[in-house]
């Protein structure tokens, strides 16, 4: 009786033993599940754009995480990604998602990397024979793929072969599009909120402004574009969309250039503007759509920025004077130097302004006497707070012109010396104008005498302005005094 007993305690524990082993088995060969996420699974998407070339992508979709240890694939990410600069987060509960690894999957599937995937393996060749003009299929070993397939048939080595390559399956390592691949532990049961953020290359932004003038060239419209241009590999569907507009400093090392941007945007809050809401943030503007955009890739998408009307506008002709003919005694006159057209516009409210304005290209337009708008001159300006003034040079005035001769040239002293100057500005235009002459003058100078009133703008600058009658000739004749 005791044997029966103690034989059956050991049998019992020995198919314990097997269970449990059999248990261990299975579970230890258990594969982690791969989650794949597509644009499908996206329930939003932010998009800040910086005129450096650089975008911040915040990318929020809903997927469906097994528990414990699994591979998340991440597609239709911008190719042009920064992968340092990416960051993955529970929006649902921050403890839930750990991320053990972090990789960019950019070894995308075309047919010169399938073929070198499968030298050295057997794959079938698919072609029309042509003396029975039957389509048969020949299997062959793929040897090489330098420069062109060679391929073993039989017991034979060909290239050149006409047949359509067939392979039977896709290579573990290829991809079709550019991925991240996450390898992470899920603790949430319920299906997972993530939000995606990045840094990419390929897209950037800029200002287009179109200035037109009125008749007396005194009142001016403008009309403010935004310009976005995207190749950075990916489309932005319904994107939240900002716009920073300053000078970033982008930094070699790539991990801090991360935290700072990622810093910059995040913060990005809304002034009041036709489409866009601005403010003021760090040394920056940020610029905010009032709705959701679609950008898609290789797009160039204008946006309305800033509309305004009758805006004062003061024209300017200047006449700049050459600075090498005061070190020397010249007694050549220049002739037909071009006298410049420009146009200021004070960027104030009370002027229908009074909003920071990003760099960017102005291009003017002006009715000609038909009414037909003509293009007059572009130039480009930089970042203009509000209160300020820019200036935009049109080109040169065709019917105003200006030579400048040396009268006099004396050596008072080893560094002390006379010259004398007379400017000549023709005007052959139908009414008068007034042209600022502006002469660089170097070293510690005094103005001797002078034909018109001057200032001294700056401390190596004198400024005049000459007014030239309708079809008139004006001189303005001085001398000045330098010692250097």
């Amino acid at each position: 009786m005791k044997t029966k007993v103690f034989l059956i305690i050991v049998m019992f524990f020995f198919f314990t033993g097997l269970a449990c082993n059999a248990a261990a088995a299975e579970k230890g060969s258990k594969k982690e599940e791969i989650i794949t996420s597509g644009a499908d699974d996206q329930k939003g998407v932010a998009l800040t754009i910086y005129n450096v070339n650089l975008g911040l992508v915040k990318d929020q979709r809903e997927i469906r995480l097994a528990l414990g240890t699994g591979e998340l694939r991440f597609m239709d990410v911008a190719s042009q990604i920064i992968p340092t600069s990416v960051h993955i987060k529970s929006l649902l509960n921050h403890n839930s998602l750990q991320i053990l690894e972090q990789n960019y999957e950019y070894d995308l599937l075309n047919p010169q990397k399938l073929l070198d995937k499968y030298v050295g393996k057997e794959v079938k060749l698919y072609y029309k024979n042509p003396y029975t003009e039957r389509e048969e299929i020949v299997l062959a070993t793929l040897l090489s793929n330098n420069g062109s397939p060679i391929f073993k048939i039989g017991d034979e080595i060909t290239f050149g072969h006409p047949g359509r390559v067939i392979f039977p399956q896709l290579p573990e390592n290829l991809i079709s599009k550019p991925t991240l691949v996450w390898l992470i532990e899920n603790s949430l049961s319920s299906t997972q909120k993530v939000e995606a953020s990045y840094l990419t290359n390929g897209i950037n932004w800029r200002s287009d402004y179109v200035v037109t003038l009125n008749d007396k060239d005194d009142r001016a419209d403008i009309l403010g574009w935004v310009t976005i241009d995207n190749k950075s590999g990916a489309a932005y569907k319904n994107a939240k969309l900002k716009l920073v507009a300053g000078d970033v400093n982008r930094v070699k090392d790539e991990y801090e250039y991360k935290n700072k941007m990622l810093r910059v945007a995040e913060a990005a809050v809304k002034k009041e503007a036709p489409q866009f809401k601005e403010e003021e943030f760090f040394e920056y503007h940020i610029y905010t759509l009032q709705r959701q955009a679609t950008i898609k890739d290789n797009q160039i998408k204008q946006i309305s920025l800033v509309k305004a009307g009758n805006i004062p506008v003061k024209k300017e002709l200047l006449y700049y004077g050459a600075r090498y003919y005061y070190y020397n005694r010249h007694g050549e006159a220049i002739s037909n130097q071009k006298v410049g057209v420009f146009v200021e516009i004070a960027n104030k409210k009370e002027h229908n302004l009074g909003m920071p304005l990003p760099k960017g290209t102005v291009r003017v337009y002006k009715h000609d006497k038909e009414g037909s708008l003509q293009f007059i001159g572009e130039d480009s300006i930089d970042h203009m707070p509000k209160d300020e003034k820019v200036r935009i040079k049109l080109g040169d005035a065709f019917d105003v012109v200006g030579s400048k001769k040396q009268t006099d040239w004396k050596k008072i002293a080893y560094d002390t010396y006379e010259a004398g100057f007379e400017i000549s500005l023709r005007n052959h235009k139908k009414e008068d104008v007034v042209v600022k002459v502006v002469e660089p003058i170097p070293g510690d100078w005094t103005m001797l005498s002078s034909s018109h009133e001057h200032k001294k703008t700056e401390a190596f600058t004198a400024e005049f302005n000459i007014p030239v009658p309708k079809d008139k000739e004006v001189k303005l004749i001085y001398k000045v005094r330098m010692r250097y």
